[in-house]
């Protein structure tokens, strides 16, 4: 007890045993530093021993953020667009802007290989105006060539969401380009927005008065909590392509797809479905 105020306290332990984890200091402490983090990344307030395998994952996971500091000053990362239709006209309505590594000799590395490291180094903070800047300026085009009503989504991650700049980062970004806040829709995960609700309460503020679109982006497999659809103001919700994907084979799934579509109607939301690939999951749709 703080000055009358409960403060709890919890820690992420990690351990190791002389003398087979370090023949000295140093390297005991770099084994238990390991094991830490390997504490931290299965969820925290944990303990985790030693182990030789932690070793190879830790130099795996060097090697690959000095891989992401390069090809970030060397521009090796892309951005591809997803279009979006409207099912019942067919409508263009506008993209979906996805970041894509492109490696210089392993080829294409999976955006949840690279995401989640370039998120937890920060590093996501060095691209992140890149990502808008490319992202208003691809849209300008599309504009020209698809019509001017084009709409682009752009993914924010949760260290992004909470950094201070980011309403005047999207303000800059739509100024130089000449458009209007109406054609950028702003992508957060629900872990992103539960993470804290004061920030996330006041970030939706400035985004809202920006005038800028808000979508919850793989609703239904993130810490879902149907209360801060009340309490939180967005305009879409993003249905995760793992349900789509399961029309037609599984009776549970086209359930909460069912369920997920009907909250989302009686809330006057917007419904936006990922990965739809066939007939039949468009029919259904």
């Amino acid at each position: 007890t703080l000055d009358g105020v409960d403060v709890t306290l919890g820690a992420s332990v990690g351990i190791a045993c002389f003398p087979e984890c370090g023949q000295n200091v140093e390297g005991l402490l770099r084994s238990a530093d390991m094991a830490m983090y390997e504490a931290k990344r299965a969820g925290r307030q944990q303990y985790r021993f030693f182990s030789p395998e932690m070793n190879g994952r830790a130099r795996s996971r060097l090697m690959l953020e000095e891989s992401l500091r390069h090809a970030i000053e060397n521009d090796d990362f892309v951005l591809v667009y997803q279009p979006q239709f409207e099912l019942a006209s067919g409508r263009l309505r506008g993209f979906e802007a996805l970041l894509r590594w492109q490696h210089r000799v392993a080829g294409t590395v999976a955006p949840n290989v690279f995401i989640p490291l370039l998120e937890e180094t920060r590093l996501i903070n060095r691209l992140g105006e890149w990502i808008f800047r490319e992202g208003a300026r691809q849209l300008a085009e599309f504009k020209q060539q698809f019509g001017e009503d084009m709409v682009l989504s752009l993914n924010v991650s949760p260290v992004q969401f909470g950094m201070p700049q980011l309403v005047t980062d999207l303000q800059r970004v739509l100024d130089s380009h000449g458009l209007k806040p109406s054609q950028l829709e702003v992508e957060v995960t629900e872990s992103a927005l539960m993470q804290d609700l004061e920030l996330t309460q006041a970030q939706l503020r400035h985004l809202r008065e920006l005038g800028v679109k808000i979508a919850i982006d793989d609703f239904g497999t993130g810490h879902s909590s149907l209360g801060y659809l009340r309490q939180f103001n967005v305009d879409f919700l993003k249905i995760d392509q793992s349900f789509v994907a399961m029309i037609g084979a599984d009776v549970l799934s086209r359930h909460i797809l069912d369920s997920i579509i009907e909250l989302s109607v009686k809330l006057n939301l917007d419904i936006v479905a990922e990965g739809v690939e066939t007939e039949e999951q468009s029919d259904y749709l």
